[in-house]
């Protein structure tokens, strides 16, 4: 599938969803009772299976990049997950992390071109869950849905970029604007209680995400000779290796 070498589509893989597999340093199965605050640091892996359309000059003129294309590098992050245990089943998780960095790099009649950027995502995400069984059972699987705020900071483009959409003229750069977004969140899982200190897991997070990019490109003196558009549709999986849970007290 194509998939455009805007900083847009670094975006895509920062969706919020989770494929944990997970190993939790925990407390007693009795962390998982009402009231309950329990923290998590581990490990996010980003991957995203993504579609976009072509790139598209609207100005000067209006012209479409066929076959151009680009792809996205994985990234890794360190990731925190707090969850409230509301009643001894339900309970609300919110995860968070450090941006993770993307590389985007041309394909098809972008191969030529490299590198074509990297951008930060912020995907803070709250998922409601429904935990099956006991607190002191084995096993628990759960159920979750939630919502996620996507947005990118840090969006750099390549210079060979930059020469494709201000058209090799001296002095000139480019910049792209990328859309935030909101998205739902799916989450399935079990976790596994091995004893009272040991746990492991497994859980798969799925978010549909569509996102908007548009590239400026601007002469020397700073005055706009260009505008590039696309559109990008991602669909992002996260896998969260949990190494620590903590149980708060709160008062």
């Amino acid at each position: 599938m194509n998939r455009f070498p805007s900083p847009r589509m670094v975006p895509r893989f920062a969706a919020f969803s989770f494929l944990s597999a997970l190993t939790a340093l925990s407390l007693p199965a009795a962390a998982q009772t009402a009231g309950s605050n329990v923290v998590n640091i581990g490990w996010f892996h980003l991957y995203t299976d993504d579609s976009s359309q072509p790139l598209r000059q609207t100005s000067p003129g209006s012209t479409t990049f066929a076959g151009s294309g680009a792809t996205v590098s994985s990234a890794d992050t360190l990731g925190i997950a707090y969850t409230r245990f509301v009643t001894d089943n339900f309970a609300v998780t919110l995860d968070a992390g450090i941006p993770p960095k993307f590389k985007l790099d041309g394909e098809g009649t972008l191969a030529s071109r490299g590198q074509l950027g990297t951008a930060k995502q912020w995907s803070p995400a709250i998922v409601a869950k429904w935990f099956f069984g006991e607190p002191n059972a084995k096993w628990r699987p759960f159920v979750g849905l939630g919502v996620t705020h996507v947005w990118y900071s840090d969006v750099k483009l390549s210079q060979s970029l930059q020469s494709l959409v201000t058209f090799g003229t001296p002095g000139a750069t480019a910049t792209a604007n990328l859309s935030s977004s909101w998205a739902p969140v799916a989450n399935v899982g079990v976790r596994y209680n091995l004893d009272e200190k040991w746990s492991i897991g497994f859980s798969l997070s799925y978010i549909p995400l569509d996102t908007d990019a548009e590239i400026i490109g601007r002469s020397a003196a700073g005055t706009p000779i260009s505008r590039h558009v696309t559109n990008l549709t991602l669909d992002p999986y996260v896998s969260f290796l949990r190494r620590l849970q903590v149980l708060i007290i709160l008062c």
